[in-house]
């Protein structure tokens, strides 16, 4: 099988993933979702994804979810790689949504595909090689989500599936502790993987770079603070690392608990988008920890693009 993505280089950096707008019907925002491409590239991350956890992607249907990643991929074509979020209930609506996608999904640079729970090795082998089939040549990445949300793979078993599926060239880590995790799969992965990016919004990605991660998925909200803290580990500066790790991890603690509320408060405040409107469950922010938001930011805001500049 022959594997390609769009530049054919291997992704590294801040890949934030986008939420997904909706209006106040609940109905998906197009034009806040491409606005959100646009500022994601002002804020000079070296890409992006689309859909995750962090999109309310269990609240799309497969039409909505192919629309929509078809406008990101679109809006940000040879602008900064996608990685498209593949995940789905089962093996038939992966396949289904892949096909549907069409050729549109061959601007992906990856496609993001969390591992399912309940299968062995041997069935978890079977699974991605199938994705890879649907996957018209373009790299995949395994997403390794903790439980209950996922199996929270040990490293042995991914270092297995890596070996039998090299069209999985990169991986997510997100079961904990995801540094140690990381460590262990580097050491005996093989040649394919290209790379172990950190998730869970960004909350260890010193413990994860200082292990070799090539880069990052958080939240969307703190792009440019995000942006700014892997210059400074790529310039080996890890006391501005831990610097600007250390001003939003307030931020970070806040979106721990109210996910999608909390990065759609900052950009609706930041006039990035025209609805608050979420489908997931889960807490919302009240007026009190608004004023909390407001502070927190206030730490970072010299590092973020003035509302009055957001294209």
């Amino acid at each position: 099988m022959t594997i390609s993505n769009s530049d054919g280089k291997a992704l590294k950096g801040v890949f934030p993933v986008l939420p997904t707008p909706f209006d106040d019907n609940g109905n998906p925002d197009p034009q806040s979702l491409a606005r959100l491409v646009h500022y994601l590239i002002q804020s000079g991350v070296q890409g992006m994804t689309y859909p995750g956890v962090a999109s309310e992607v269990g609240e799309l249907t497969i039409e909505e979810r192919v629309v929509l990643t078809q406008l990101v991929l679109e809006t940000a074509s040879g602008k900064r790689p996608v990685i498209v979020g593949g995940s789905a209930k089962n093996l038939e609506d992966i396949q289904r949504l892949l096909s549907s996608l069409g050729s549109s999904l061959q601007k992906a640079s990856a496609i993001m595909v969390a591992a399912p729970a309940g299968l062995d090795t041997a069935g978890l082998i079977h699974f991605y090689s199938a994705v890879a089939q649907s996957a018209q040549g373009v790299p995949l990445m395994l997403q390794n989500l903790p439980a209950p949300a996922g199996p929270g793979l040990s490293a042995d078993v991914v270092v297995e599936i890596l070996k039998a599926v090299p069209a999985v060239q990169y991986m997510k880590e997100e079961a904990l502790p995801s540094g140690q995790r990381l460590t262990q799969v580097l050491a005996k992965a093989p040649p394919s993987l290209k790379g172990v990016l950190g998730g869970a919004g960004g909350r260890y990605i010193t413990d994860e770079i200082r292990r070799g991660a090539c880069g990052t998925m958080p939240a969307i909200e703190l792009a440019e603070v995000h942006v700014a803290l892997w210059k400074a580990h790529q310039h080996n500066d890890e006391a501005l690392v831990n610097e600007l790790f250390t001003r939003m991890l307030p931020v970070l603690n806040i979106q721990a608990i109210f996910r999608w509320s909390l990065t759609k408060y900052v950009l609706h405040s930041r006039g990035l988008i025209a609805s608050t409107k979420q489908r997931a469950q889960g807490p919302l922010i009240d007026p009190v920890d608004a004023q909390d938001v407001d502070a927190f930011l206030g730490n970072v805001r010299d590092l973020l693009i003035p509302d009055g500049q957001l294209q």
